[in-house]
Formats: C-alpha cells, sequence, structure tokens
C-alpha cells in the first residue's frame, strides 16, 4: 500500500497475468484454461483459476475464495489489534469462514452473505465477554465488509485456557 497524500488514501496495484492458453487462445468456451496468476510487485505470485463450476482448477484460488479469505484476514487483523488495544492475550485464532453465492438466469451472480465463524482462544485472566464483544468493533472497522454489498456475519467462539493446578 501507498499512502496518498493528507487525506490517509491507499493505493493497491495488482498485475493478472493469464497463462491458461492452450494454444488455440479463446477459440471457443472449452478451448482455454482459466488458469492466472494474480501479484504485486515484491511478493509471491497466487495461482488463480476460476471456481471449478466454470471449468476452473481445484487446485488454484478463485475470486469467489480470495473475497472469502479477505473478508476473513480483514476482521481477524482487526480483532488481533482491538485485543491487543484491550489487554485481552489472544493465543489461538482460527476462522472457518464460507461464502454463499447465487447465480442468475443471465449468467451471473452475487454473494447473498459470508459468515465468520472464528474460534479464539485467550489466556485466562483476559475477559472473555470484551473478548467477544470486540468482535463487533472489528467488523464496524473492516475495510474489506465496509466495501461489500452483502451481509458479512460473524459468529464467534471465545474459549479462556484455565491453568493446570497441581
Amino acid at each position: 500500500a501507498r499512502r496518498m497524500g493528507k487525506n490517509r488514501e491507499h493505493r493497491y496495484e495488482a498485475q493478472v497475468r493469464w497463462t491458461g492458453n492452450l494454444g488455440a487462445g479463446t477459440s471457443d468456451y472449452r478451448s482455454y484454461s482459466r488458469d492466472h496468476e494474480i501479484s504485486m510487485a515484491g511478493k509471491p505470485a497466487v495461482p488463480g483459476s476460476s471456481d471449478r463450476a466454470f471449468r476452473g482448477s481445484r487446485e488454484r484460488y478463485s475470486p469467489e475464495d480470495l473475497l472469502v479469505c479477505s473478508l476473513s484476514a480483514c476482521h481477524m487483523l482487526w480483532y488481533l489489534h482491538l485485543c491487543a488495544d484491550s489487554g485481552i492475550i489472544v493465543l489461538e485464532y482460527l476462522d472457518e469462514a464460507t461464502g454463499t453465492m447465487a447465480e442468475t438466469a443471465e449468467g451471473g451472480g452475487r454473494f447473498t452473505e459470508v459468515v465468520l465463524r472464528p474460534a479464539v482462544t485467550i489466556a485466562e485472566g483476559s475477559d472473555a465477554g470484551e473478548a467477544e464483544r470486540l468482535h463487533e468493533r472489528a467488523h464496524k472497522l473492516c475495510f474489506i465488509a465496509n466495501s461489500v454489498n452483502f451481509p458479512v456475519l460473524c459468529e464467534p467462539r471465545i474459549r479462556r485456557v484455565q491453568r493446570n493446578t497441581p
């Protein structure tokens, strides 16, 4: 990200290169692979494709996969920040997020919701109630959730580690 001016605007420059020309280009719908590489200067490439339902590769990330991942990662990063500021010690965080997309009759589609399901382990002495409440604040601050036009729901589970007593 590059900071722009005083208004703290950030700019992101990505390169998406199609690598799926199998020799005949896009001469017909079945003649080409959906494989591509997503990259940004100085970062490793991400192997991309379309969803398997649209002739994509199961081994590569689809745009739909990356959208769900972006929402999950953005929420997690805000949540960890808020916990650090609030004195809540997070020891583990695992989100098993799901996204639902509905196709339209015209062949397009849209996401109808994403559900985040973070399982968070906090240290003994950390406030479990506050740890749960901070998910709502993280959601309100998340850049990606603020940029989409569908509901992003959060169903957190908080577990506090107890000390072993002899």
